[in-house]
């Protein structure tokens, strides 16, 4: 996260905003086509996790073959839509100045093939999370973020045109990490040795898997890049770097969440698997509160002090990336209120994604036409965020309601009442001394650090007493005194 920030800041600084946005648009044509691989790399992972679970390893081979086979032929279909379809847009309807057009190029093309790199990626990386190697993510990781400080050191000395150097350079990263992974899986696993076969039996029921969820990723991709599409036909490419940077600050403080509730949703399966619904419901509830305690516990005290820590983090802030910032965060916190990861997971469970993927793709999609209408009419450009919070919430309740059909036992109500309304407890006692710090005391470090720490204090003492059931609270006091007591004894 450290290096991501500080790259980050570094790179704006050297490209300037004209370039960072023109880099953020035309990386994200790219990304529009992504919901292919999306899709199709949930199927692989739960495929090869379940054939490793089942010690049937001639399969796994097959599996892993077949997965490899389609994501050859998704990373095909990338550069074929890439260089039609996407290259027509890039040249007809992307506003970017002339003068930049033909670095603009570079970056698309060197977008495709780093793109494609990715895609053919992707069964490497289920088959080590098949194995539970996450040690090997932390390492490559680290070197990954290593060789980003080098593509900033570069950056800064090269004196070759930014923008087109920052291309290259990282594509040299993508290839780098993933020879890695690639190498790695093919000396420790045997699975992962490629020999082409079209095997209807093995690709079948995979593409069968994936094909409704190819729908919802598919909003979901074009949700989020048709904004910035729309974003820049009516602002330009300075807007673009804008919302580039509040996509980054969100990603990077709702990880914590994210990748807390990586280790939730295989229990979340294996409960619903074994006919326990009630306990299933008890860990969707509690994971949701804490998942949410986590996002708020980062989030909040940034929405408050954005204005500052972002002119303090980047020398040169773009207009409208404070706003933005802080209305992503504000989605965000209110999606982990609804527990709407948890209840996607719930859904997955069942294995019948039809109407939570047709009914939530579809309501995500509508942030398009809606944003589009208002901008037309001459609204601020903060309309599609505002928009895409509305959507959010009735996408969520929409999400409760597909899992209420799918399983008769699960209680709406309990979700809305032991979850978002502890969580809306939570903000409004956590909030008030940060609020009174930020409001009577003027911009600076000193009023910086109060709301940091009293909302530090107050997240950690609301959470305790008001998040946490008095169970799960003695629990706790229980783990730290024996910690503390092996540790003096």
């Amino acid at each position: 996260m450290g290096v991501s920030l500080y790259t980050s800041r570094v790179v704006l600084e050297t490209l300037g905003i004209e370039n960072y946005g023109i880099y953020s648009i035309v990386g994200g044509v790219i990304v529009m086509f992504g919901f292919l691989n999306s899709s199709m790399s949930g199927a692989t992972s739960r495929f090869l996790t379940f054939e490793l679970g089942r010690n049937d390893y001639e399969k796994l081979k097959k599996i892993f073959s077949a997965a490899l086979t389609i994501h050859f032929i998704i990373a095909i279909a990338i550069l074929i839509l890439g260089e039609t379809i996407g290259l027509w847009w890039l040249e007809n309807k992307l506003v970017i100045p002339p003068e930049r057009m033909n670095a603009a190029r570079w970056v698309y093309h060197l977008s495709i093939i780093s793109s494609m790199i990715d895609i053919t990626q992707v069964p490497y990386n289920a088959t080590i999370i098949a194995h539970e190697r996450m040690n090997v993510y932390a390492y490559v990781e680290i070197l990954n973020s290593l060789l980003k400080l080098g593509i900033v050191y570069l950056l800064v000395v090269g004196h070759f045109d930014k923008l087109i150097l920052y291309a290259v350079l990282t594509l040299c990263v993508t290839i780098i990490i993933t020879t890695i992974y690639k190498l790695y899986c093919s000396k420790h696993f045997s699975e992962s040795r490629y020999k082409f076969a079209w095997n209807k039996d093995i690709l079948h029921p995979m593409l069968k898997f994936s094909g409704w969820d190819l729908y919802g990723n598919m909003c979901v991709m074009a949700k989020g890049q048709g904004v910035n599409i729309l974003l820049n036909l009516f602002f330009g490419v300075a807007i673009n770097a804008a919302y580039g940077i509040a996509n980054q600050v969100q990603g990077v403080v709702s990880s914590f969440s994210s990748n807390f509730l990586i280790a939730v949703r295989p229990q979340i399966v294996k409960y619903y698997a074994a006919g326990e619904i009630e306990n299933m419901q008890n860990l969707m509830i509690n994971s949701a509160k804490y998942s949410f305690l986590l996002m708020f516990f980062f989030s909040f005290p940034l929405i408050l002090e954005n204005h500052f820590v972002l002119h303090l983090w980047l020398k040169n802030v773009p207009d409208y990336a404070v706003i933005f910032c802080q209305i992503n965060l504000l989605s965000a916190l209110t999606i982990f209120m609804l527990a709407d990861s948890i209840i996607v997971f719930a859904t997955h469970a069942t294995g019948r994604i039809k109407n939570l993927s047709i009914l939530g793709g579809t309501i995500y999609i509508l942030v398009l036409p809606s944003s589009y209408f208002l901008l037309k009419a001459g609204f601020s450009p903060i309309v599609p965020f505002v928009i895409n919070i509305i959507l959010a919430i009735a996408r969520s309740l929409t999400n409760m309601a597909c899992l209420k059909s799918l399983i008769s036992h699960f209680s709406i109500t309990k979700i809305l009442m032991k979850v978002t309304l502890i969580c809306l407890y939570v903000i409004f006692l956590s909030s008030l001394f940060p609020i009174f710090f930020h409001i009577t005391l003027d911009e600076g470090w000193i009023r910086f650090f109060l709301v940091i720490f009293s909302s530090i204090l107050s997240c950690l003492f609301v959470g305790y007493f008001v998040a946490l059931d008095r169970e799960i609270r003695m629990k706790l006091v229980r783990m730290v005194l024996a910690k503390l007591k092996f540790r003096y004894a």
